[in-house]
C-alpha cells in the first residue's frame, strides 16, 4: 500500500483542488511548501509555522547529509523528532544541489562525485545512497535523484541526461523499502525540448510512483519559455497523481502554475526576500528599507492577519532590519510565509467555488499594479 494517496476534489478549468494524504496528515492543495533545508525554515520556529496552518515543508538530502549526518537524525528518531515537526516532510534528492557545485562535481553513471562547499571532503552520492539518506531521515515524500540539466545546454547531452535520469529512477525505486511510510516522486526533466519532456515522463510514468514532479525549470530561462513548457509538461503527467513544480515561489509563477494544474510547489522565495527586507504584501512587493516607513506605523499589509502584522509597524520593523537584529528576519519571514498561504488558500477556495480566473485577474491586477 502506498504511502502517498492523491484525491481530487474539483477542477475549474485545469487547475486543481485536491487532498495528498500522508503519514503525518493531510496536505490541501495546490499547495506552497516553506524550504527548510537544514531541518529548519530559516528563522521560523515550528510552532510559528503551525500556527501559520503549514501542512508540509521540505528539507534537503545533501545538506542534511552532510551536516549534522543522516545518522545523526536516525539515532535522534527520525527528522520530524529531530527539528519538532509532526506535520508532513519532502525531502528534496541532492540532485540539484550537486548540479550547483558546477567544477566541484563529476557526475558519471553511478552518481555524482563531489567536494564538500563546507570543508572540501570527498563525496559519492549515488540513487542508492540518496535513498538509504532520505529514509534515515524519515521523510513523507522523498524525491528520486536525477540530474537537473541548465538551460541552454546542447539538446543531445540533454536527451542522455534524461535517460540516465530514467535509469538511476529505477535505480532508487529498487533501492525503496519503506514503501508503506515514505512515498517515492520521479522527476521530469527534459530541458526545453519537448519531446524530450514527454519521453521523459513516459518513462517515470511507467514506474507507477504515487506522484511525480516537473524539474529543470526556473534555472535560468526567461519567464515566458518556462510557461510554454509547463504547459505541455502537465498534460505527460497522470490526472490521479500529484504534481509538482519545483522550485517555484513567485505569486505569478504559482498562479501560472495552477492555471495549468500544478498541484505544490516549493521555494526559498519568502525567507531569502524577508532577509534582504523584501516584503510580499496585497498591494505588491515593498522595501522595508525605504525610508518613508521610518515614521508609518501601519502594519506591514493591512489584509494580513499574520503574528507580525498584528503586534510591529512598518516603522518598528524598519529599524530592526536597520539595525541589523536577527528578529527582523524572523518577523518579515513570518509575514512573507503568510502571504503566500493565505494566496494558495485563496486559490484553493476559488477553484473549489468555480472562480479561479476571476481570482487570478484581479490579484494579478492588484498585486502587479504600476506603483510609479
Amino acid at each position: 500500500m502506498s504511502a502517498i494517496k492523491y484525491t481530487l476534489q474539483k477542477k475549474d478549468g485545469r487547475a486543481r483542488a485536491g487532498v495528498v494524504d500522508t503519514p503525518h496528515g493531510q496536505i490541501q492543495t495546490p499547495v506552497f511548501m516553506p524550504v527548510g533545508t537544514a531541518a529548519t525554515v530559516k528563522g521560523v520556529r515550528t510552532d510559528e509555522l503551525k500556527e501559520l496552518d503549514e501542512q508540509i515543508i521540505l528539507s534537503n538530502t545533501y545538506h542534511l547529509y552532510l551536516r549534522p549526518g543522516h545518522e545523526v537524525i536516525r539515532a535522534a528518531g527520525g527528522l520530524h523528532k529531530f527539528m519538532n515537526w509532526d506535520r508532513a516532510i519532502l525531502t528534496d534528492s541532492g540532485g540539484f544541489q550537486v548540479f550547483s557545485l558546477g567544477a566541484m562535481r563529476k557526475i558519471t553513471e553511478e552518481g555524482v562525485s563531489f567536494r564538500s562547499h563546507i570543508d572540501g571532503s570527498k563525496h559519492m552520492l549515488t540513487p542508492e545512497k540518496s535513498i538509504q539518506i532520505q529514509e534515515a531521515l524519515g521523510s513523507d515524500i522523498m524525491m528520486a535523484f536525477d540530474e537537473c540539466v541548465a538551460y541552454g545546454m546542447d539538446r543531445r547531452y540533454v536527451e542522455q541526461s534524461v535517460e540516465m535520469t530514467t535509469r538511476w529512477l529505477r535505480r532508487c525505486k529498487d533501492a525503496h523499502t519503506t514503501t508503506d511510510t515514505q512515498g517515492l516522486f520521479g522527476i521530469m526533466q527534459g530541458g526545453m525540448h519537448r519531446d524530450l519532456r514527454e519521453m521523459s515522463a513516459e518513462q517515470i510514468v511507467a514506474l507507477d510512483l504515487p506522484g511525480y514532479a516537473i524539474g529543470g525549470l526556473s534555472v535560468g530561462e526567461p519567464l515566458e519559455l518556462m510557461s510554454e513548457v509547463l504547459d505541455y509538461c502537465v498534460d505527460f503527467l497522470p490526472p490521479d497523481k500529484p504534481r509538482y513544480l519545483m522550485g517555484v515561489g513567485s505569486p505569478d509563477a504559482l498562479l501560472d502554475g495552477v492555471s495549468k494544474g500544478i498541484d505544490m510547489f516549493d521555494c526559498v522565495l519568502p525567507t531569502r526576500a524577508a532577509r534582504h527586507g523584501q516584503v510580499l504584501t496585497s498591494e505588491g512587493t515593498m522595501n522595508i528599507k525605504n525610508a518613508r516607513f521610518e515614521m508609518d506605523f501601519t502594519p506591514l499589509d493591512h489584509e494580513c492577519n499574520c503574528y507580525t502584522c498584528r503586534n510591529y509597524s512598518r516603522s518598528y520593523l524598519r529599524h530592526l532590519y536597520k539595525s541589523g537584529e536577527l528578529l527582523s528576519s524572523t518577523l518579515l519571514s513570518i509575514h512573507n510565509l503568510a502571504f503566500l498561504k493565505n494566496l494558495m488558500t485563496g486559490i484553493r477556495t476559488a477553484i473549489l467555488e468555480n472562480r479561479f480566473d476571476d481570482f487570478r485577474a484581479e490579484f494579478t491586477k492588484k498585486y502587479y499594479a504600476d506603483k510609479s
